[in-house]
């Protein structure tokens, strides 16, 4: 009987637990002098994503402390996003150079804006 009561709550659990992972359709905003300009739509599965313009490429998205999509438009952008947004419907993020100046590229920021989930 208290296998029974093990595994049920095993189950429970597992079933309960919060995903740390981006997923489904969000549009993203770009931040342009105080206004958000609407960009395009963009799709989340597991550690890749795709935007709705086929004519940009699909990226990677690394989980660690913060949530980095890289080659985001270009292969020198790339965005960061704090981890404990994940969970919202308006995430913030923001743009970072490859190429920039700075020792570390993720200290400098280039850009920001907000991704919305679409429901």
């Amino acid at each position: 009987m208290k296998y029974f009561a093990l595994i049920i709550t095993l189950f429970f659990i597992n079933f309960n637990q919060k995903t740390d992972k981006l997923t489904g359709r969000y549009n993203y905003l770009i931040e342009d002098e105080g206004t958000y300009i609407l960009k395009d739509k963009i799709t989340f599965k597991d550690s890749i994503f795709a935007f709705d313009n086929k004519y940009l490429p699909k990226g990677k998205v690394s989980y660690g402390n913060s949530i980095l999509l890289d080659n985001f438009i270009n292969t020198d952008l790339i965005i960061s996003i704090p981890k404990d947004q994940i969970e919202k419907d308006t995430i913030p993020f923001f743009m970072h150079d490859k190429k920039s100046t700075s020792a570390d590229y993720l200290d400098e920021v280039v850009g920001k804006g907000k991704l919305i989930r679409i429901k």
